[in-house]
C-alpha cells in the first residue's frame, strides 16, 4: 500500500507505449463496486478469490501491459508463483516505513485495511507488521527498486532492468 506502484505503472506504461492495468480499478469495474465495499460487504476472503480470478484472466490474455497489483496480491494462493511463471517481469517497489506511513495517513479513509486505526502508531505498528509479513513474497520479484519519491529516478532504473 502506498508504495507508488499505480502511478509508477501509469508512468511507465506511457513511456512503453502499452496499456496500464490497476488490478484492483481492473475489480472494481468488473464488480461495479469499490474494494472497500468488497472487503466491507463480502469479506477479504472473497475479495482474495475475485482477485486471484481477474490476476489468472489479465495474465492469461496475452496482451503487453504493465499491471499494478494490490499489495496483498503476491501473497495469496500461488499468486506470486503465476506472476513469476508468467512471460513477466515482476519488480518489487520498496518504500521506507515512514514514507509509507506519511503517504497511508493521508488517505487511511479510503483504505479499507488500514481505515480502523486510530493514530499514526497504530498505522506504523499496522504497516511494519505487514511489510514483515510480507516480504517473503515481496522479495521473489526479479526486481527490488528502492522507490526514494523520485519518480524518474525510479522509471530509469525499471526501464534500466527491462533493456
Amino acid at each position: 500500500m502506498a508504495s507508488g506502484k499505480s502511478l509508477i505503472g501509469e508512468a511507465l506504461s506511457k513511456i512503453l507505449n502499452i496499456d496500464f492495468i490497476d488490478l484492483d480499478v481492473f475489480i472494481e469495474n468488473k464488480y461495479s463496486s469499490s474494494v472497500s465495499e468488497l472487503f466491507k460487504t463480502k469479506g477479504e476472503l472473497f475479495f482474495r478469490k475475485v482477485e486471484r480470478n481477474a490476476l489468472v484472466e489479465l495474465l492469461d490474455s496475452k496482451d503487453d501491459f504493465v499491471l499494478s497489483l494490490g499489495g496483498g496480491t503476491p501473497c495469496y494462493y500461488d499468486n506470486m508463483s503465476l506472476i513469476k511463471g508468467n512471460e513477466s517481469i515482476s519488480f518489487y517497489l520498496r518504500t521506507d516505513l515512514s514514507e509509507l506511513v506519511k503517504r497511508l495517513h493521508l488517505v487511511k479513509d479510503q483504505r479499507p485495511l488500514v481505515s480502523h486505526l486510530k493514530n499514526k502508531n497504530e498505522l506504523t505498528e499496522f504497516v511494519g507488521k505487514h511489510l514483515f509479513e510480507r516480504s517473503y513474497f515481496y522479495n521473489q520479484a526479479d526486481v527490488s527498486i528502492l522507490n526514494d519519491g523520485n519518480l524518474d529516478k525510479v522509471l530509469q532504473k525499471i526501464i534500466a532492468k527491462l533493456y
